[in-house]
């Protein structure tokens, strides 16, 4: 997330308004509801994780054992058990 300072981007009365309830803090102003990106979608790395784990059940049930998968993708054996037997939605 990229700080951004008020003074730069909001007209002065505006400035002057939020200051009489925060100075000299850092504040959070979140996106208006139905634009929120859910967590991952900008950088990918959802995406990345859901192919990875359908790859992940893709081999369980080819037969490689909960063992090779913790080897192959560096994950514990209780990550690889959620993935492997999670029940799709």
């Amino acid at each position: 997330m990229k700080y951004v300072s008020a003074s730069e981007i909001l007209p002065d009365y505006l400035l002057h308004e939020i200051q009489k309830y925060v100075h000299g803090s850092v504040l959070y102003v979140p996106s208006p509801e139905g634009r929120r990106r859910k967590w991952g979608q900008i950088s990918g790395q959802r995406e990345y994780l859901q192919k990875r784990n359908l790859e992940i059940k893709q081999l369980f049930r080819m037969g490689h054992s909960i063992d090779q998968l913790t080897d192959s993708y560096c994950l514990s054996e209780d990550s690889i058990r959620k993935i492997v037997y999670k029940k799709e939605k």
